[in-house]
């Protein structure tokens, strides 16, 4: 008889050092095709030791397990540490790490926070290092975007990327979905549904830019007043009242007049969908960082309750008595919520098939001081975390023209070329007034030819930021004026973005940062 022979079967190829998920991150960071992000993100997904998915899923798109760990760029980079020559950091001393430089707090902290970022840095070599900074910091830019990594994980699993989406929509982490989604497949995925207490994500709006493009002629559909607060997602259940923002953070604490509110209501449990608004005496609302401030940590609520009470003005019910809604009509989602809520917390609606009638609603709601408007489907279900064509926003669009003070070295996709913008108002006497910064709204062409213009305009550089001559004029749209005490001219700009250069414009035609406080008294509306 011949000798027995064993065959053992091939080690897996288990993710176990930290330069994969840098090496990883590489790879889809310098190419655009989606596809390619999909296949690296997978890759990783399946050599990933199930153990240690809480913390990789969360740093291949950018983010940390432990949240917002208290370090700035000039923590980072002011550690200045050699680099290692080789690569010898795994998966858990990273996490390890970075749990403790999260933990440090009290005396003493940014002294320690530094000794401990340092440590973990001449443990990296040079690649791992500028990925660290930028994964503390939170600027790690690298286009692997939750629905991209949402599609990796539906590859790595060999599930439908529909179910991968719909189980994380329901309030679960990623992490806690790819889990699932490796170990069990479809069948694990099946288990995440709505659950009273955890929050899901949101659904969102597409834009247009009038009433009637929102509106086809025909098309009967459902017209709501967009306000200008805060979104909120409140649930009601044994456990009482829980208040969470659009990114899913609980600030019950922060909003006493909420949980008041919810006693208004008869049920024995509910997950409500809406705003919520400060609001002068006369019905107004007040200016959106108002609303914003009552969700700072270090604010004490009850002197903010008094001095800005809050008013929920609820528009979908996603959950009500035992009863998922989420897959209902909106029609029919209103007929349940009109059963059980106060009139008053109800946000302003019409129905109606006239574009005409649509504009004029919007119009009174401008009039009124609000935002714009939402023109909804009425047969639409909740699509938590999408945005589609079912729901779309209509507001005005606003546009500055600004100069450009300096610009950021860009990282991820962006490294090599300039990206994030510092942007001025003219002071009236020959300089300029810093508003605020923005990256949005840029493509590959425009960040190849503004970095060879501002490369062309610098006066010098301070760190990664370089000063340029103020010569360049950029339009900016942006979504209101709100109070600042970070920026020197005590105003910046919401939600700013690149609509284009303007060659054809020279700086003394800027806008002034007189016009810029005007707009936000209310005493002028850009255009």
């Amino acid at each position: 008889m011949g000798q027995l022979i064993v065959v053992t079967p091939p080690t897996y190829d288990r993710l176990v050092h930290f330069e994969d998920i840098v090496r990883t991150s590489e790879e889809v960071a310098k190419t655009r095709s989606r596809r390619a992000k999909i296949a690296a993100l997978s890759d990783a997904l399946r050599r990933t030791p199930p153990e240690q998915l809480s913390s990789v899923v969360p740093w291949l798109s950018g983010e940390l397990r432990q949240g917002r760990i208290g370090v700035g760029y000039a923590a980072a980079a002011a550690a200045d540490i050699a680099s290692a020559e080789r690569s010898s950091l795994t998966l858990v001393e990273v996490d390890a790490a970075l749990d403790r430089i999260a933990a440090v707090s009290g005396g003493g902290s940014q002294e320690r926070r530094r000794s401990e970022i340092a440590a973990l840095l001449a443990m990296a070599t040079a690649g791992e290092q500028e990925y660290l900074i930028a994964l503390m910091t939170g600027d790690l830019r690298q286009g692997a975007l939750a629905g991209v990594l949402v599609d990796a994980i539906a590859e790595a699993a060999s599930v439908p990327a529909g179910s991968v989406r719909r189980a994380a929509m329901m309030g679960a982490s990623l992490a806690e979905v790819a889990g699932s989604a490796l170990a069990g497949g479809e069948q694990a995925l099946a288990g995440f549904g709505l659950v009273v207490g955890r929050p899901l994500q949101p659904m969102l709006a597409s834009s247009a830019r009038s009433a009637r493009e929102a509106l086809p002629a025909g098309t009967h559909a459902a017209v709501e007043a967009k306000l200008d607060g805060a979104r909120i997602q409140v649930h009601v259940g044994p456990g009482g009242v829980r208040v969470f923002t659009r990114n899913l953070r609980d600030v019950t604490d922060a909003l006493p007049e909420v949980v008041a509110a919810m006693a208004t209501f008869d049920v024995a449990s509910m997950v409500l969908d809406g705003e919520v608004v400060a609001f002068d005496a006369d019905g107004r609302p007040r200016p959106f960082q108002e609303t914003m401030s009552r969700f700072g940590r270090s604010l004490g609520v009850p002197a903010m309750a008094v001095d800005v009470p809050m008013t929920p003005v609820i528009f979908d019910c996603l959950h009500l008595d035992g009863e998922d809604l989420i897959d209902l009509p909106l029609i029919e989602r209103w007929e349940r919520l009109d059963a059980v809520a106060p009139a008053g917390l109800l946000v302003e609606r019409i129905e109606t098939a006239d574009a005409d009638e649509a504009a004029e609603f919007l119009a009174a709601v401008l009039a009124a001081g609000h935002e714009g408007v939402v023109v909804k489907a009425r047969d639409s279900t909740y699509q938590a975390g999408r945005r589609g064509g079912s729901w779309i926003k209509v507001k005005p669009v606003h546009t500055l023209d600004l100069v450009v003070l300096a610009a950021e070295w860009g990282s991820g996709r962006r490294r090599g070329r300039l990206s994030n913008l510092h942007l001025g108002a003219a002071d009236g006497a020959g300089g300029y007034v810093m508003l605020g910064k923005t990256f949005k709204g840029l493509t590959d062409e425009i960040l190849e030819w503004q970095t060879a213009r501002f490369l062309e305009l610098e006066t010098g550089r301070e760190g990664h930021v370089v000063v340029v001559r103020p010569e360049q004029v950029v339009e900016i749209a942006f979504d209101g004026v709100q109070a600042s005490t970070r920026y020197p001219g005590g105003v910046t700009l919401r939600f700013a973005r690149v609509k284009g250069y303007r060659p054809d414009k020279r700086p003394d035609e800027a806008d002034t940062i007189d016009t810029v406080r005007a707009i936000h008294q209310g005493r002028r509306l850009p255009t």
